[in-house]
């Protein structure tokens, strides 16, 4: 109550703030030079002039109005989670309900993905071209003893030249015991074009880091499970490892940026295209005790089995890659732009030496240098909207891409898109090599290729918006627990040499009345496969009904509403720290409980302010509601917070 109580005096003071009346200026300041009314009117830019711009070169209009999406979008990674279930504390990773938000990209990947939803990727980084300096900072609050805050600022020096530098904090230490997060990640972007727009270059850095306290789970989730009164302070619920954490960095140069060959923009164009991106990173497991027990008086064992060490280990897992990327593009304005590119991708994972087990010597790296040719058309005229690319290997690691977007704009309010992907894909590398001071945690494979199918249609339409997947998946490859049963995990990558086909349709649709709204959103999902590798729940829906209204003689906008989210039950993934990846696992299944999220949400001018009271029915829908099968989801509590854009 004590910080609900000091939020609505904050609130209080930015209204009264705003209402406030302007002292009546001096004589000498009526009078006003040309350059003071040049300035003022420089400041009153339409808010047209700031844009966001995308590595694909799309471009959006900065929004600062207060809607249904900006509530969805309020959250720690910035963006709509539907499909997202999170770990009971900030900045943890996040339980996949919906298969359709997984990108795949044909290259190896690093692997580690648990620990990959909030590192920001190259699509992730946004450019920017503003009439004025443009400042965000954007504030939450923790589950414990700790704050978020993600802050811009972005400039043009001139029309043509503009940097951005923004940097996310959080520190949160959770509710339950060895839950601790702690985050950095700094953005620096760049973008120049010379005056008659010949040449164009986009640049950024990031620098991240996510640090995390790893408990592995309850060991006895039936305590959880009863409502015992002395287990509502959840520190006294013993988890399996109180001292270890995870740790992936990383950081990033990238380079993007094209040259005309002719002087002057005309009907027909030639372009040449660059490029570059280089990437170096690390992945670390920190565990200094390695005994767990079940129950106070339960016998010590450890959790995934014999170790190299009986303490402190410290396992690290690097990784660096540099990809190019040279094209020449001719484009004619009425056909499009026809683009022919080569791209080279070199990679190193590695481990500090080799690692023997037993009699069996596992390598300490895997290293590639994979080259593709390709090509790529655009078409964008009237209410056409298409890309194609093809691309293919043309190394000793076959490695295919097919790739097209199609979308049709009926109006304003109604279009079509299409989309088909044929890939596939050279496996992520921690499938293929992995060391570990423990025993069981040590492999190295050569697997197959893995094959995907992906066709999505979607329908955005004034009445209705659907989305409808079909993917076929053959030589999927997943991680699994090899221990079943057991108070050991022994997880370990397998390929599943059957086709798995998955289905899925999401639809959305808002009422309105008069000053109430209804948003829904149900998402049906459909897997047909032999084994059960692939889990998702049949059903998820989200429903939300609030009231919007201007208030204070129009100074503020106010709007009041309850959230529901709900999915059916489902073997939902696990989560493994060593790995910082899920597994596949069949004893236990989660769902079917609700989350109801009261929010109070305000706009005074450029500033929106956020309340929200997040899963109130955890005090008496009973303690069913998991994140993963053995680690609950967060409990009952208020947090508020603000967005907050300004110009200067």
């Amino acid at each position: 109550m004590r910080i609900l109580f000091t939020f609505i005096l904050l609130l209080t003071s930015v209204l009264l703030f705003s209402q406030e009346k302007g002292k009546t200026p001096e004589r000498k300041s009526l009078v006003k030079t040309a350059e003071q009314r040049a300035k003022e009117q420089a400041k009153k830019a339409p808010i047209t002039s700031y844009k966001i711009i995308s590595v694909q070169h799309d471009t959006i209009i900065l929004d600062t109005t207060l809607s249904i999406k900006k509530e969805y979008d309020y959250n720690y990674l910035r963006k709509d989670i539907f499909g997202l279930l999170p770990f009971p504390n900030e900045g943890q990773t996040y339980t996949t309900l919906n298969f359709g938000l997984t990108k795949f990209n044909s290259f190896p990947e690093f692997g580690f993905k648990g620990k990959h939803f909030a590192y920001q990727e190259v699509n992730d980084i946004k450019y920017y071209s503003v009439a004025t300096p443009l400042t965000e900072l954007y504030f939450k609050t923790v589950m414990e003893q700790g704050q978020n805050v993600d802050a811009l600022v972005t400039l043009n020096t001139s029309k043509n030249f503009n940097f951005s530098v923004a940097f996310k904090g959080l520190r949160s230490l959770g509710k339950y015991i060895n839950q601790l997060s702690s985050v950095g990640n700094f953005r620096f972007t760049s973008s120049y074009f010379t005056l008659n727009k010949r040449y164009a270059v986009n640049f950024h850095y990031t620098g991240q880091d996510i640090l995390n306290g790893e408990n592995g789970g309850l060991t006895q989730p039936e305590y959880f499970e009863d409502e015992d009164p002395a287990y509502k302070n959840r520190p006294r619920l013993q988890v399996y490892l109180t001292d270890a954490k995870s740790f992936l960095k990383g950081k990033r140069f990238f380079v993007d940026h094209s040259f005309r060959i002719n002087s002057k923009d005309a009907q027909n164009n030639l372009y040449i295209l660059h490029q570059l991106n280089y990437e170096h990173k690390f992945f670390e497991f920190n565990q200094v005790t390695l005994n767990s027990a079940i129950g106070t008086y339960g016998t010590p064992f450890h959790r995934f089995g014999t170790s190299l060490n009986i303490s402190n280990i410290i396992d690290q897992t690097i990784y660096s890659r540099f990809y190019n990327k040279v094209g020449a593009v001719y484009e004619n304005k009425t056909l499009g732009k026809f683009q022919f590119f080569i791209e080279n991708f070199n990679y190193k994972y590695f481990y500090e030496k080799e690692r023997t087990v037993g009699t069996v010597i596992y390598p300490s790296q895997l290293k590639a240098t994979i080259n593709t040719i390709g090509g790529q058309y655009d078409y964008r005229k009237n209410k056409w909207n298409g890309t194609v690319v093809l691309s293919n290997s043309i190394s000793a690691q076959p490695m295919r891409n097919f790739d097209a977007n199609l979308t049709y704009t009926i109006n304003p309010k109604n279009n079509l898109s299409f989309q088909y992907q044929n890939i596939s894909k050279l496996p992520n590398n921690n499938y293929n090599l992995n060391q570990s001071s423990y025993d069981k945690y040590n492999w190295s494979n050569d697997f197959n290729n893995e094959k995907i199918n992906n066709l999505i249609v979607n329908a955005n339409t004034q009445w209705v918006k659907s989305s409808l997947q079909l993917t076929t998946l053959n030589d999927h490859l997943y991680f699994s627990n090899d221990n079943i049963g057991s108070s050991e995990q022994y997880v370990s990558p397998k390929q599943f040499s059957g086709t798995i086909n998955y289905l899925s349709l999401k639809v959305a649709r808002e009422f309105k009345y008069k000053k109430w709204a209804l948003d829904n959103t149900f998402l049906y999902q459909k897997v047909s496969q032999k084994d059960t590798i692939l889990n998702v729940p049949e059903l998820t829906m989200r429903n939300t009904i609030y009231f919007s209204d201007y208030v204070f003689k129009r100074a503020m906008f106010l709007q009041i509403g309850i959230t529901l989210n709900y999915f059916t039950k489902f073997y939902a993934d696990d989560y493994n720290p060593i790995l910082g990846a899920f597994f596949v696992q069949k004893e236990k299944q989660i769902g079917e409980f609700p989350m109801l999220d009261f929010f109070v949400n305000a706009r005074v001018k450029q500033t929106r302010i956020y309340i929200k009271a997040e899963h109130f029915n955890s005090a008496f829908s009973g303690n069913n509601y998991y994140s993963a099968p053995n680690l609950p989801y967060h409990d009952f509590m208020i947090r508020f917070g603000l967005v907050w854009n300004f110009f200067q």
